[in-house]
């Protein structure tokens, strides 16, 4: 069932007590034993939306339950607040950490300046920090994506399955990371249509994050586009991103998934058949994969790149829809082995 939680920021200790109890009682397993203290634990913070995104947030779940079933992990999760400040990321992984979780893994690019505090205070301590790269420290793990590359080839399949010539790209926030999507589906599109036309729009600019947090803004964004004649829309956009799907199945048109296999999320069923495909990556594995180096005493450090030559990110291929396509699907496989073998080079930034 679908679970999105919202905590309001309130005062420090009351903020403390709440992430203390997340980080400590979130587990299933978690049955507050003397033993509990000399089991292998790992936790994730989530990033903004939370645990129910139906993408983001739910893949790295997806790997800390992997962990907790394969590796016998006890994992604890922390939740977001709305319009949280960096002092509450920093309280939250503080109190992870100080919870015995190694690793302790923050979910999103907005965990960088408190993971590089927070790293330095707990030196045995493997921190995880998800799509971002500017911070760095011994017991930082940087996992990281070619976002581009699947999205090129989401910018393909939208060519090919469009019979308007327009297509929609929608981002949450217009940050360097959403560029980079951004970037990559316009060039698939227009390599492989010079003529179609992309229709772009951003939700929100920072420091408003909301546009990965509200679907209303996701929603409206897609019937904006859909009013324009676009008949496949691809967004980047989180939690928001599932309004824009919800706009798009219900005209009837194709709509194109992000992070996670979006045409398999329970929460998205009703919408599933106008799914065409998602660009997914593999946070969950880079979850799991961190959690079982820790375990095995080999913790991973410094930059764990996920590209298209390793699966690290592709195109879902779940609707049978996405497959009865034949040309579609051809084009996109010859793209992506063009992009392996290095024949084609996807832009990082529009």
């Amino acid at each position: 069932m679908r679970r999105i939680t919202r905590i309001t920021t309130v005062g420090i200790a009351s903020a403390a007590l709440a992430l203390s109890a997340t980080a400590c009682g979130k587990s299933s397993s978690d049955s507050g034993s003397s033993s509990d203290s000399k089991a292998t634990k790992a936790a994730i913070a989530y990033d903004i939306g939370g645990r129910g995104d139906q993408s983001f947030n739910d893949a790295a779940y997806a790997g800390l339950k992997k962990a907790e079933e394969d590796l016998d992990v006890k994992g604890a999760e922390a939740e977001p607040s709305e319009g949280e400040s960096d002092a509450d990321k920093v309280q939250r992984l503080t109190a992870l950490a100080r919870s015995g979780n190694n690793p302790v893994i923050g979910v999103g690019f907005a965990y960088a300046p408190a993971i590089e505090k927070v790293a330095k205070q707990f030196p045995k301590t493997t921190f995880g920090l998800i799509d971002d790269t500017s911070k760095t420290g011994p017991n930082i793990a940087n996992l990281v994506f070619n976002e581009e590359q699947g999205s090129y080839l989401a910018g393909v399949a939208a060519a090919k399955a469009s019979k308007t010539g327009k297509v929609g790209f929608i981002g949450g926030v217009e940050v360097p990371l959403i560029k980079k999507f951004e970037a990559g589906f316009t060039q698939g599109v227009k390599d492989t249509n010079p003529k179609a036309e992309v229709l772009t729009q951003y939700l929100t600019q920072p420091p408003n994050f909301d546009g990965f947090a509200k679907p209303d803004l996701g929603k409206a964004a897609a019937q904006g586009q859909l009013d324009k004649g676009a008949d496949v829309i691809y967004a980047a956009a989180g939690l928001a991103g599932s309004g824009a799907i919800e706009a798009t199945a219900k005209a009837g048109k194709w709509a194109i998934g992000v992070d996670s296999d979006q045409y398999n999320q329970k929460g998205l069923a009703a919408y599933k058949d106008h799914i065409l495909t998602s660009v997914t990556k593999d946070v969950s594995d880079s979850v799991f994969n961190l959690i079982k180096s820790v375990k095995d005493g080999k913790p991973q450090t410094g930059e764990i790149r996920y590209g298209l030559a390793t699966d690290g990110v592709g195109l879902a291929t779940s609707n049978p829809a996405y497959s009865s396509m034949t040309e579609m699907v051809a084009a996109v496989d010859k793209a992506k082995k063009d992009i392996v073998d290095g024949k084609i080079t996807v832009k990082t930034t529009p």
